[in-house]
């Protein structure tokens, strides 16, 4: 069975394990029928966390990976090194977030437990929902964007590659993100948000 390799040892990399098990609970997988899974942290490899081997990027052979790191730049950079290498991106998605209908969630991606994504949904690879983060219909969230805790996209919003949602921010129905820009904790976004800029306040300004 192919060894599972989390990115990032930190914190979020700890929550990704969480759901990761979890999820193996969820289909019944006994201790023998589940996969081995492994940290990747160059500034960790030799220990372990929570009970799990941590190596180096360059011990990682075949398998399948995530990369739990927020910075999207940073999951950009090391996905490209571990597909590279020859492994498959693997989607993580805690038992209790919940999927909607006709929803669609590329490999890659880590959707943690109190989740909502509804109906009709995009989340392109290696996009990062976290706890308690609301996603609405027919939204868009292209590559590597990472939602926050407890924040709201609304309706019908496309966030662009590479952007930010801080926890409990709001971005209004059918607003836009631009790539690589950061909307900060609490804002209320009201009108689209330009690329590569912080968003900050109620409502936002940049």
């Amino acid at each position: 069975m192919a060894t599972i390799y989390i990115v990032g040892a930190g914190g979020f990399g700890r929550e990704t394990l969480d759901a990761l098990l979890a999820s193996f609970e969820h289909v019944g997988r006994t201790l023998e029928r589940q996969p081995t899974v492994r940290f990747v942290d160059e500034n960790l490899a030799g220990s372990t966390v929570r009970g799990i081997d941590v190596v180096s990027l360059e011990q990682v052979a075949n398998g399948l990976y995530v990369v739990a790191i927020a910075n999207p730049e940073v999951r950009r950079r090391l996905a490209g090194v571990l597909q590279d290498k020859g492994l498959q991106p693997y989607t993580v998605v805690h038992p209790r977030a919940i999927i909607g209908p006709e929803t669609k969630v590329a490999p890659g991606c880590v959707v943690l437990g109190g989740a909502y994504v509804s109906s009709s949904v995009t989340l392109a690879e290696h996009v990062q929902v976290n706890y308690n983060a609301t996603v609405g219909h027919d939204a868009v969230l292209e590559t590597y964007v990472t939602v926050l805790p407890g924040a709201n996209l609304a309706g019908a919003t496309k966030i662009q590659f590479g952007a930010t949602i801080g926890s409990n921010a709001c971005v209004l129905q059918g607003l836009t993100v631009g790539a690589g820009s950061t909307v900060g904790a609490g804002a209320v976004v009201t009108n689209d948000v330009p690329k590569r800029i912080v968003a900050k306040g109620v409502p936002a300004r940049w």
